[in-house]
């Protein structure tokens, strides 16, 4: 197909478009905002992950190569005979069994204990509800090196003086378990109770059957921070326990220090890589129930 001009030259329609002139590109503007969210979330990274990479750095060197300066980051030639000796200088399997089992049993303990208290300070209405609730906020606010003397009585009352449920029954209720369940029941619809006791449903059958499979987000994020902070925790079994068959991973590794701390840095970091990864572990399995509880919550 041809176009006939006004002078009656016949001229070829790819020709035309050749000649109009293309639009300038525009000019990309730099996001200075973003650039800086980029950056601050970068050194907070660094901050972070830089004592943990030091870590793992430090243990696949041998001892004379730790203490270098310019200190290295990089092991260029990796020396795992660290790992070999901290389980030829622990039981390292019968720790971990200690920690596991106290940690799992805290974890699991703390999540029902929150659910319950969380949902009766939620929709359950009694009297001294908020008085009761702020009694139990105010305990968040003492330390635990304060408490721990009447919790070492009372334990050694009860006759369970260096056992693994010294340290599993004082842990089991949290204030900030309590908290935080309390506020996850609220967001929920009331309207769920109501039509649940209209059905006649009780008040434990609506919590089991209706309030409890909702709020499964709430419980893992409850699980996984008790199983993170009571699996590093060292001051508390370092009170109530003393023979060695019943010790947690972390006052396993103490010994690791030697007498007068003459032991070798990179075998202690070579222990505290291994207390890592159970933690790290429950904490990827723990985001993937998260995300699902998260999903199957949405789609009912």
């Amino acid at each position: 197909m041809t176009t006939t001009t006004d002078q009656g030259l016949t001229e070829h329609p790819s020709r035309l478009a050749a000649e109009i002139p293309s639009p300038a590109p525009r000019r990309r503007r730099f996001n200075w905002s973003l650039t800086g969210r980029v950056a601050l979330l970068l050194i907070a990274a660094a901050l972070t992950l830089g004592p943990v990479l030091w870590t793992l750095s430090t243990s696949l060197r041998s001892p004379s190569e730790s203490f270098n300066l310019p200190p290295s980051f990089i092991p260029w030639n990796p020396d795992f005979t660290s790992y070999g000796e901290v389980f030829q200088k622990l039981n390292i399997f019968l720790l971990v069994l200690n920690s596991a089992l106290v940690t799992g049993l805290i974890a699991v303990g703390q999540m029902t204990s929150a659910a319950l208290a969380g949902y009766a300070f939620a929709h359950l209405k009694f009297r001294g509800r908020g008085a009761l609730f702020s009694i139990v906020l105010a305990t968040m606010m003492v330390p635990v090196q304060v408490t721990i003397v009447p919790v070492f009585m009372l334990i050694r009352g009860m006759g369970l003086s260096d056992t693994l449920l010294a340290l599993i029954l004082p842990a089991i209720p949290t204030a900030f378990g309590t908290f935080l369940m309390r506020q996850y029941f609220m967001g929920l619809p009331a309207e769920l109770a109501e039509a649940a006791s209209i059905d006649g449903a009780s008040p434990w059958r609506t919590f089991r059957s209706v309030y409890a499979p909702l709020a499964v987000p709430g419980l893992a994020i409850v699980g996984i921070l008790a199983f993170n902070f009571h699996w590093n925790e060292f001051f508390r079994p370092l009170i109530l326990t003393i023979s060695e068959q019943n010790f947690t991973l972390p006052l396993g590794l103490v010994s690791l220090q030697g007498n007068l701390g003459t032991g070798s840095i990179s075998v202690v970091l070579a222990g505290v890589v291994l207390s890592m990864i159970p933690a790290l572990v429950v904490f990827m399995f723990g985001q993937r129930a998260l995300q699902a509880g998260l999903t199957a919550g949405t789609g009912k």
